[in-house]
């Protein structure tokens, strides 16, 4: 398997968390700690993230991807919840949305915080301080749910 730890972890647990009904939102990988977030349309519960849990451990001990010791953490994606593909973004349309750009644009400006009002297939479009931005998804570092202002 090539790519960076996070990617191959990607790669390796999607298709488990998937097969149990449930959508692996992200990855977030601290030293000595591997925390995932998982989603379903019907909202998750702590079950589900017990279910998870189990399954991915299980799968991790097998593969040993991981070359230090570490803790497993499941959770639901939060009221900050991250925005990674263009679904996620779909889903979220008309919120408010945190958006951090990978390289920061003419005038240093690198970070947004306004509406989402649409995706489209190369990014999206918010309205930040009544005026429209367009951002491509390969410009995008970090994008995750705003609180409401």
């Amino acid at each position: 398997m090539t790519g960076t730890l996070r990617e191959r972890l990607f790669a390796l647990i999607e298709p488990v968390v998937v097969g149990l009904g449930c959508e692996l939102v992200d990855i977030d990988l601290n030293p000595g700690l591997v925390r995932i977030f998982v989603d379903r349309a019907a909202g998750v519960r702590i079950e589900d993230c017990e279910r998870v849990s189990r399954e991915v451990s299980a799968l991790l001990d097998v593969e040993d991807p991981i070359p230090t010791a570490y803790r497993l953490e499941v959770s639901s994606p939060g009221l900050d919840r991250v925005l990674r593909t263009s679904a996620h973004f779909e889903r979220f349309v008309g919120a408010r949305v945190w958006v951090e750009l990978k390289v920061p644009r003419e005038g240093g400006r690198r970070r947004y915080t306004g509406r989402l009002a649409a995706v489209e297939d190369e990014g999206i479009t918010l309205e930040v301080d009544d005026q429209t931005v367009s951002v491509l998804f390969r410009e995008i570092g970090k994008a995750k749910l705003a609180p409401q202002a």
